[in-house]
């Protein structure tokens, strides 16, 4: 046969060619299950498998019928009315202490009430509190609470610090809120609760100020003040060297409780007090400050070298000037009273406004620093400007100079030299707050640096020269303490003469109102005398006219309290 009609020939692989023994296999991994024969599965296990898939998909059927033909209407409800929102959870506000860790402001514990997740079961956060200690209300101030809608929804989430230390060290003391999610079912129960972020605490704030020195200063003066008639008044102690408050008081004040709490009819009535309790009088309020600028300018005039401490000057009663457009009427300038001849240190300490309008404008070949001098050494001492408290509305007060005159009133009436006589002794235009009065005597007291009123440690010290030599500066501080140890009849501060502490000082007294009706009185100073420590400065607002007691005889009962209670702040 041809090639192509020959049959093919098939040969059957047998199969014990296909599985040839292992042994002769080299490399063989028997782990592998190479060469092995598997037997195949059973007819009746794929039979087996079939019969359980069929009920398992019937059993799903069943189910998803039941839920969505069936019950669909009930579990569609059910969902609806199940809800997942944000609960806040609110940070706790940190405790404000005094300088000896007693607390001044806190939170009251949060009631059991409060772990209903609707806002409308309040309070959900704790509640702030103050001390009831009088005259810590302005230093501590209060806050306004997180506020939520009729409908639950918060639309305040934070504590707002409002004034005082609450508002300046908000940030410190706010803390960080945090959440939790929260599901409910229809009947209002809590299915599930998971915290997603938790709330951070506020720091704690210590400020410098001992609350219990603070308290009574206020609770003295106040009731002293109120007793006289003054309308309200202030007082301030600094360390002169740290720039830290010891105490910090206006009065009247206010209820910070009531203000935290939204008692409208204490807030009303505050707001409504012609006394002006919500003012902050030692930060904000401006005074006239009278004779207390004299050991200020007496060191600038010694600076200048216009006049030697020695010098003496005799204080008739008054000084005169001619009127060059009507010689019958001379302008009269007086003294409070007939000094004679005094020198440097006995003007400071008899307060002779003769002496301070010869220095302060000059008269009878006496040279004076003039009224550009005058404004350039206030703002020296820090007046005229804020003195970097960290409170808000701190007032800058007025330094009177002609540019000022004019804009007040008006070029038609130019400045003259009874207004540089005026100024030279705090009156006509000058202002300034107490805190600006305790800053600049303290910087008399330390040797010329002008400290940043402090009301915590951890802010830092910023101070500044005044640019004065001590050797002037301790003239006046001299003349401030011959205030106190002069046995002249006309010596101001000899009521200052107590047991146990050795005090500096000097008073003023400006007479404020259309009429000369009203005045204002001060008194600043510092102790110890001979290695000053601590300077103080106190002011009563708006007293009748006729008033023959200033702020002195209201210091005296502290400072006696002072020595009694705490001999650590003498020395």
């Amino acid at each position: 046969m041809g090639l192509f009609s020959r049959k093919r020939q098939v040969h059957e692989i047998a199969p014990d060619e296909i599985f040839l023994d292992s042994s002769n296999l080299p490399g063989h991994e028997t782990s592998q299950f190479e060469g092995r024969v598997v037997a195949p599965l059973s007819q009746r296990a794929i039979i087996a498998f079939g019969i359980l898939f069929c009920l398992l998909v019937a059993a799903f059927g069943v189910r998803a019928f039941s839920l969505e033909v069936r019950n669909g209407d009930t579990y569609a409800e059910i969902s609806r009315n199940n809800t997942l929102q944000r609960s806040l959870l609110f940070a706790e506000r940190g405790l404000i202490l005094d300088r000896e860790g007693y607390e001044l402001a806190w939170n009251q514990a949060l009631p059991e009430a409060a772990t209903s997740t609707s806002p409308q079961d309040l309070p959900q956060f704790p509640l702030r509190t103050y001390t009831r200690l009088p005259g810590l209300s302005h230093v501590l101030g209060y806050i306004q609470y997180p506020k939520s809608d009729r409908e639950g929804n918060w639309w305040r989430e934070e504590f707002i610090g409002v004034s005082g230390s609450e508002l300046a060290f908000d940030e410190k003391l706010r803390g960080e809120n945090g959440n939790r999610m929260v599901e409910t079912n229809a009947r209002g129960d809590v299915e599930r609760e998971n915290i997603i972020a938790p709330a951070q605490r506020g720091q704690d704030l210590r400020l410098t100020i001992d609350a219990d020195v603070q308290s009574h200063l206020y609770s003295i003066l106040s009731a002293h003040a109120k007793s006289l008639g003054y309308v309200g008044g202030a007082a301030a102690i600094m360390d002169v060297h740290t720039g830290e408050l010891l105490a910090l008081t206006s009065f009247p004040e206010y209820d910070n409780n009531a203000f935290t709490e939204g008692d409208s009819a204490v807030v009303r009535a505050a707001l409504s007090n012609p006394n002006t309790p919500l003012l902050n009088r030692a930060v904000s309020g401006l005074y006239t400050p009278g004779s207390i600028v004299k050991p200020m300018f007496a060191a600038a005039a010694l600076n200048e070298g216009i006049i030697s401490p020695e010098k003496k000057i005799l204080s008739k009663g008054a000084i005169t000037i001619p009127n060059p457009y009507d010689p019958s009427k001379p302008s009269i300038f007086r003294d409070w009273t007939a000094h004679g001849l005094v020198d440097m240190r006995e003007a400071i300490a008899v307060s002779s406004d003769e002496y301070f309008y010869t220095v302060g404008g000059g008269y009878g070949g006496q040279q004076g620093l003039g009224i550009t001098k005058i404004d350039a050494y206030s703002k020296m001492f820090g007046l005229g400007s804020t003195t970097g408290f960290i409170f808000n509305g701190e007032a800058e007060g007025v330094i009177p100079t002609p540019t000022w005159k004019a804009q007040v009133f008006g070029p038609d009436d130019p400045w003259r030299i009874g207004d540089t006589y005026n100024t030279a002794i705090g009156q006509y235009g000058f202002q300034m707050t107490p805190l600006q009065a305790l800053r600049f005597t303290a910087a008399i007291a330390n040797g010329g640096t002008l400290m940043t009123p402090r009301l915590s440690t951890t802010t830092p010290e910023h101070k500044v020269s005044v640019g004065i030599p001590d050797q002037y500066l301790k003239v006046a501080r001299e003349g401030m303490r011959l205030a106190v140890t002069s046995n002249r009849s006309d010596s101001t501060l000899a009521l200052f003469r107590i047991a146990g502490i050795q005090l500096a000082g000097k008073t003023g007294t400006a007479q404020v109102g259309a009429r000369n009706q009203w005045v204002n009185v001060w008194s600043v100073g510092f102790w110890p005398y001979d290695n000053p420590r601590y300077a103080f400065a106190v002011v009563y607002e708006r007293g009748p006219g006729a008033t023959p007691v200033g702020t002195g005889h209201g210091m005296k009962p502290f400072f006696e309290w002072l020595v009694a209670n705490h001999p650590e702040y003498l020395n």
